[in-house]
């Protein structure tokens, strides 16, 4: 009898951890969405550097660390994450903005522009809002960084003359046009532009208001066939009153407007709504909405956010956002944004992944049960068994897996670079299939390990990692 009561309590907890441990919604689904499915991520900026798309985001994750309910007020850093597949993406980790910039209240909703200077090298410039009261930048010549922050205070803030009635001056959108001239956009509630400095860290005009009915957030900038394109985030209230078009937009939508002269506020022209709220679709709840358009390899993605990590995986029901992206159908003769959709499906992958060049263990399409470390580097993050979410149970296995990955006519080892004691199984197409081959590591320091493999063709790659191995890359060789 006392053995049987001890089986049953043992396949209780057995049984209970095993149903408590979330799974990542892309896991065995093969959804693209979110973009990542180990941190909570919201309002997009993007930028391409070096043939790949890096992707900047509000890391929501740091306030779910402290809080049961997004209020953002802890957070201080912003995420960052790249692809060239748009399936596989690198986790590069967080920007400190409260260690470079110690004067911030908060760092949220950035919107990153890059230019050649003249010293010949590729110079990003990150502004982001300094809670409500205004916008932040930073400065890097690397788009992982470091970054610093040239400005000891707000480019703006609620004490800035000129704004009029935008006393609440954050949510940047910055663009820089084909004659290598920088703007921004800004406000809740009420919005601003404005023509920026030579430096990108001034401001060389008067604020105009290109007079968006319903405003109330998200502003971003494109610059499209030869028009300024401002985009922004139309409010919650009753929109029966809209004048700027016969079609009247849905609430808490992401709308656009145009104009060839930016600095003329009545130059600018009301285009449509592109995409409605995430809660008026099928399967996702309502929460604020905020996008970037981004022209990326021949093709136009919407980025956005949804709270889909934190339902589908029944984490939390604190408002707890993830980054998500969709083709859009962008008319650059008429400029004109068609709507888009939003799924959990998400984006076709648009090349496979070369496993023969060295590829970053945080890179993955989907993960379950893995822990990110900061790396020697900005932008390098180690990878280990571990919680992705402070109250995340631990799953089974921790797995990193990739979509699409070419070997081509065959393979016969696979290295990668690791320390500490335990191992690494690789595994083919399902996350249930047996290891082909297995990396061990032994050592306390940073050694590159080998297993023999035999693989061709092209197929999902999957690796399991087990122990107290810490990764930092893989590559296999033929």
């Amino acid at each position: 009898i006392m053995k049987l009561r001890y089986l049953s309590i043992l396949l209780t907890l057995v049984l209970g951890s095993h149903c408590s441990a979330q799974v990542s919604p892309k896991l065995r689904t093969g959804y693209a969405n979110p973009i990542l499915d180990h941190v909570f991520t919201a309002d997009p900026t993007a930028v391409e550097f070096g043939g790949r798309l890096y992707v900047y985001g509000t890391n929501d994750s740091e306030q779910y660390e402290y809080a049961e309910k997004n209020s953002y007020e802890k957070i201080k850093t912003l995420a960052m994450m790249s692809t060239d597949d748009m399936v596989n993406w690198t986790y590069h980790g967080n920007i400190p903005v409260g260690e470079i910039a110690p004067w911030v209240i908060n760092s949220w909703a950035p919107s990153i522009v890059s230019r050649v200077e003249a010293d010949g090298k590729t110079h990003f410039y990150l502004y982001f809002s300094n809670s409500g009261y205004g916008t932040g930048v930073l400065t890097s010549t690397s788009p992982v960084g470091p970054w610093t922050s040239p400005l000891n205070k707000s480019l703006v803030d609620a004490q800035t003359e000129g704004l009029g009635d935008c006393n609440v001056p954050f949510d940047p959108g910055a663009v820089i046009d084909d004659n290598g001239v920088g703007w921004i956009a800004l406000g809740g509630g009420k919005c601003r532009i404005a023509r920026l400095g030579k430096d990108m860290i001034s401001i060389d005009s008067e604020f105009i208001n290109p007079r968006p009915q319903h405003h109330f957030e998200a502003n971003e900038m494109n610059y499209i066939g030869g028009k300024y394109v401002y985009t922004y985030n139309t409010d919650w209230q009753d929109h029966s009153d809209w004048e700027l078009s016969d079609e009247i937009p849905t609430t808490c939508c992401m709308a656009y407007m145009t104009s060839t002269t930016p600095l003329d506020s009545m130059s600018w022209r009301y285009g449509n709504n592109y995409l409605k709220n995430a809660g008026d679709f099928p399967g996702f709840t309502y929460t604020n909405n905020h996008t970037h358009l981004h022209k990326y390899r021949g093709k136009w993605y919407v980025i956005y956010h949804t709270e889909m990590l934190q339902d589908d995986m029944q984490m939390a029901d604190g408002g707890f956002r993830s980054l998500m992206v969709e083709e859009i159908n962008v008319d650059e003769e008429k400029v004109h944004i068609s709507p888009a959709d939003v799924t959990k499906k998400g984006v076709n992958q648009i090349q496979s992944l070369n496993p023969y060049i060295k590829q970053e263990a945080e890179t993955a399409a989907a993960t379950e049960g893995i822990k990110f470390e900061q790396g020697d580097e900005a932008g390098n993050m180690y990878v280990c068994r571990g919680k992705a979410f402070a109250k995340h149970g631990l799953p089974d296995e921790s797995i990193i897996l990739l979509r699409k990955v070419d070997f081509g006519k065959g393979s016969k080892k696979v290295t990668a670079m690791v320390k500490g004691k335990g191992l690494i199984e690789v595994r083919l197409d399902s996350i249930d299939s047996p290891a082909i081959a297995t990396i061990t590591s032994l050592g306390t320091d940073w050694e590159e390990c080998m297993a023999k493999c035999k693989i061709s063709g092209e197929h999902d790659l999957i690796f399991v990692i087990k122990g107290q191995v810490k990764w930092d890359y893989w590559k296999f060789k033929r």
